[in-house]
């Protein structure tokens, strides 16, 4: 689905217009998202969460009341296809009406290559920070709705899990809101301004955990964490899975056993919904230490500070194992 933000030129004009009488309804994917939109929605309104905490984003089945909050929508925050796929039609046949961001088409985004293979080198990070290849699709229409040139899949979709990616959304998310509600659009600007510094406050304290330990070599159940690595300038070593949905298969397994003790990775990280006998059999007959990483923050309270969390607590998971 394609997006057409609206610049600041437009919001001017939607500035000498009438003001909205109600702060305008806001549905967004996955927690990661719906934090940044809250950060940004502080003293205003809430939007709403459409996939569940702990619930996987890939393969979904809208609750009653996600549909509703789709239904209602002014506005629509989501990542890409890529991520959630069955919510492109979703939003086509619930929320038509809607004003709709994809995060990873935002002009500024870094979006990186989904990476083949178990294991990774330096070099592996597939960087496409200026975002050409889409300038095409912003220039569409919402309702054309044609994905043929997005190349599904193609994408890593875990983009929010760069602090700079964060920062682009929040002007992005800043600038659609004042958009449909002009009268907040002070609120909404400050707002996305004060959520800035704090990511970048947020990037020197988790530099400052990983400091301690760079150098070192780890394994991740599945390949969602390249953006955080190029953030932070810390790579893995390999994945035991390409993705979430799939399991590895034995000669992947054998890759990462041959990776581990090649490389003498020390932690292996694996995460929530995953069968820990997957990760047992990586490790056996190895000395790595293991931690539990959670990308979405399926634990954590809903809210503005659950954004940074997700990143802290992935940060002192990893220095803690390694």
């Amino acid at each position: 689905m394609s997006t057409k933000l609206i610049t600041l030129s437009a919001i001017a004009t939607f500035l000498g217009g009438a003001a909205m009488a109600d702060v305008p309804n806001v549905a967004v994917d996955i927690a990661p998202v719906h934090s940044l939109v809250a950060r940004v929605m502080q003293g205003v309104g809430e939007p709403s969460l459409i996939v569940a905490p702990g619930a996987s984003p890939h393969e979904y089945s809208l609750r009653p009341s996600e549909a509703t909050a789709l239904q209602e929508a002014d506005l629509v925050f989501w990542v890409s296809p890529d991520l959630t796929p069955w919510l492109d039609d979703a939003i086509d046949t619930l929320a038509s009406d809607a004003a709709v961001t994809q995060l990873l088409e935002v002009d500024g985004t870094t979006e990186l290559q989904v990476r083949e293979g178990a294991l990774f080198e330096a070099h592996d990070h597939g960087d496409h920070g200026d975002n050409d290849d889409h300038d095409h699709d912003k220039e569409k229409d919402h309702d054309d709705h044609d994905h043929e040139e997005n190349d599904h899949g193609a994408h890593d979709p875990h983009a929010w899990l760069s602090p700079d990616n964060g920062a682009v959304w929040l002007n992005a998310i800043a600038a659609q809101l004042s958009a449909v509600d002009p009268k907040n659009a002070g609120a909404y600007f400050a707002n996305a301004a004060t959520g800035r510094e704090e990511l970048a406050a947020l990037s020197d304290e988790i530099n400052a955990i990983l400091d301690p330990v760079r150098g070192r070599n780890f394994i991740v159940f599945h390949d969602a964490y390249q953006y955080f690595e190029k953030a932070f300038d810390f790579p893995a070593s390999g994945a035991i899975s390409v993705s979430d949905a799939t399991d590895p298969s034995p000669a992947r397994i054998a890759e990462i056993q041959a990776r581990i003790a090649e490389q003498g990775v020390s932690c292996v990280l694996s995460e929530p919904q995953f069968n820990p006998g997957i990760v047992a059999a990586v490790m056996e007959g190895s000395q790595a230490n293991t931690r539990v990483i959670d990308p979405l923050g399926s634990d954590l309270e809903l809210g503005q500070d659950l954004y940074g969390n997700v990143q802290r607590n992935l940060a002192r998971a990893l220095a803690d194992c390694l």
